[in-house]
């Protein structure tokens, strides 16, 4: 059964363990805080990585906070988020152009379908200050970067893709390099709203759900495009088959006879069947202000 993921280290993941070399694909990781934060960088670097993973070549960052419990210590849970973002900035710097001074930043989804709506709260915490640079040079210091920002929303309710939309607006404003942050699927439960992916490959919005739409990449845009993603909706059959797979581990059955067993099973009778945790709507706004803070301390140099 196919797991639907957009996240690089979980396909990576699925390879069998006995698999510690793929061709054509770098693994690297590091912890931060005690190991609190793990930051896995999974590059792909030829065709044959790129035939093998299914992702175009490219460098895929992931930022995991792997413990929950010192969430509840107010002092443990900014120091936490202040050391993401700081990562999240200096990811950006490391991927994007040398040479680029003016950004665009796309908050992809619907604001009004919670678990979409991450790259519309994004754009409402980001700190844009091209207009202060073009009106007010004194005010903007040494600093010569400069942000602006939009939400395009959703086809169905602009008519229009969202790479129709940037595109333009890249054709008018001339930005350097595009920042697009989306929603992505998942096929953990325990990484959902809890792992930040940054890639320089761009983004094919709707594609882990199977609603696919334009590309939104270099090769589309012309100019670098970085994503930055937040699985927030996992595939109800694949919890099912995670699931079954587990038991079955641990009732002595091979890997080869599990993957027998689910297979003869369909996932048509879930349909296009999405799971979210139920309180989204906190924990989407939660880590939405990280990728903002983020992104923000890029833009002014440092946090």
């Amino acid at each position: 059964m196919k797991k639907r993921t957009d996240l690089a280290l979980e396909v990576r993941e699925s390879f069998p363990e006995d698999d510690v070399e793929i061709k054509g694909v770098e693994l690297d990781e590091k912890t931060y805080l005690d190991g609190r934060i793990r930051l896995t960088t999974v590059a792909i670097k030829n065709e044959q990585g790129q035939e093998q993973m299914n992702k175009p070549m490219g460098n895929y960052i992931t930022i995991e906070f792997t413990s929950k419990e010192k969430y509840d210590d107010k002092e443990e849970k900014e120091k936490t988020r202040k050391t993401a973002a700081e990562i999240i900035a200096q990811t950006i710097r490391k991927l994007a152009p040398d040479t680029c001074r003016v950004y665009l930043a796309a908050g992809l989804g619907n604001r009004f379908a919670t678990p979409d709506a991450l790259g519309p709260f994004v754009m409402d915490d980001i700190c844009v200050n091209r207009h202060i640079q073009k009106y007010f040079k004194d005010l903007c210091g040494k600093n010569e970067q400069t942000l602006c920002a939009l939400t395009p929303g959703v086809m169905g309710q602009t008519g229009m893709e969202s790479g129709e939309i940037l595109g333009g607006i890249i054709e008018k404003v001339k930005p350097g390099c595009l920042l697009v942050v989306d929603s992505l699927a998942s096929r953990s439960i325990n990484r959902l709203c809890r792992t930040i992916q940054i890639t320089d490959t761009g983004i094919c919005p709707g594609a882990g759900i199977g609603n696919n739409r334009n590309a939104l990449n270099e090769n589309e845009l012309k100019i670098p495009v970085i994503a930055i993603g937040v699985p927030t909706v996992v595939d109800a059959s694949t919890i099912v088959s995670e699931c079954m797979e587990n038991s079955l581990l641990r009732e002595g059955y091979t890997m080869k006879q599990i993957d027998l067993f689910i297979r003869n099973f369909s996932d048509r009778s879930m349909g296009e069947l999405f799971v979210t945790p139920k309180d989204i709507d906190e924990q989407i706004r939660d880590i939405g202000k990280i990728v903002a803070r983020g992104i923000n301390g890029f833009i002014a140099g440092g946090m």
